[in-house]
């Protein structure tokens, strides 16, 4: 059975101090009988996961009770799971690296390893990253974004310059963005992969992929950027649940990478413009549908943090946040 509730909090609920979160208590809600809440953005591919878990009965079949806990947006996750509004919920492993370095002891487990792109009208004169001085780019987030850091390293390893400064660079919502290049009012965009997917699926196409940037700057195999995490705590009452949602997730990944009825059933939560638009969903989806978890990983994700802290991702995940490698479910493997 899968039940649904609202998280809801202010904005400013996105800058709780990981002090609080240590010292806040268990939730009665990590009571054994208990249903697993995960929080999920509505219309979110989180969300087309759990419309799959629910319409396919893999939660009936394994035992396990989702409760299903709204949030406005990404950012509202992370502030759910330290204020134990929700007991998993699906971010970057980079975020908890910093929490369990304050202290808040997270584990995480792969989700996707979908990344987005650089993309251009399908007609543009833009083929290579040398190509976008003077040009207007849009980023998706804020400059301290993970995929804007690895663009802004990559061309200052391949062209010598930093990027912010040869491009006339601005930064807002991810579908504010992709409708800014629509409507031709920005020349380029760097979005997530979602996006990317809905924009590649009508007309435009992409001039560098985050996952190229990534094995260009030694991050290879590219790693899972975003997984479930949950607290140690909950899992030391609650291992057979955590297990569970990850084994069902996994059952209903492999139902959306070979059934295409499957998706059609996700139309009305995809919500694309056009066949194209959900074909390329299709493909980009797939495509991220996490490997194996092993050592390559875990070596390319200590790479990644290395990169991001030196690019500047320290704002977020401080100069002392040192790589913890049992932040990973699967470190033993």
């Amino acid at each position: 059975m899968i039940d649904r509730r609202r998280f809801v909090r202010g904005s400013g609920g996105a800058l709780v101090s990981a002090s609080l979160a240590s010292v806040s208590v268990p939730h009665v809600a990590w009571a054994a009988d208990a249903p697993l809440r995960i929080a999920t953005v509505k219309f979110g591919s989180l969300s087309w996961v759990l419309e799959t878990i629910k319409v396919e009965g893999l939660d009936k079949k394994s035992g396990l009770t989702l409760e299903i806990v709204e949030v406005p947006s990404n950012q509202a996750g992370p502030v759910a799971l330290l204020s134990n509004g929700a007991d998993v919920i699906v971010s970057d492993w980079t975020w908890a690296m910093r929490q369990r370095a304050v202290g808040e002891k997270l584990k995480f487990s792969p989700y996707s390893s979908a990344l987005g792109a650089v993309v251009v009208p399908e007609q543009s004169a833009i083929k290579t990253l040398a190509d976008l001085e003077g040009k207007s780019l849009g980023v998706a987030g804020s400059n301290i974004d993970k995929s804007w850091l690895l663009l802004r390293a990559y061309s200052k390893k391949k062209l010598g310059r930093d990027i912010a400064e040869i491009a006339n660079t601005s930064y807002g919502a991810a579908p504010l963005l992709a409708e800014e290049i629509r409507s031709g009012r920005i020349d380029a965009v760097l979005n997530f992969w979602t996006f990317t997917a809905r924009l590649e699926g009508s007309g435009f196409r992409s001039i560098l992929t985050v996952a190229d940037i990534m094995k260009d700057l030694g991050v290879d195999p590219v790693p899972s950027l975003v997984g479930f995490i949950w607290k140690e705590g909950y899992e030391a009452l609650n291992a057979s649940k955590v297990h569970t949602l990850l084994a069902i997730v996994d059952e209903a990944n492999q139902i959306l990478l070979t059934s295409d009825m499957a998706w059609d059933r996700l139309r009305p939560l995809v919500k694309p413009g056009s066949d194209a638009e959900m074909k390329s969903i299709m493909v980009h989806y797939r495509a991220g549908i996490p490997k194996t978890w092993g050592a390559d990983q875990m070596k390319s994700a200590e790479k990644l943090m290395q990169i991001l802290v030196g690019a500047g991702d320290a704002e977020l995940m401080g100069h002392d946040t040192s790589f913890d490698a049992r932040l990973f479910r699967n470190a033993a493997s």
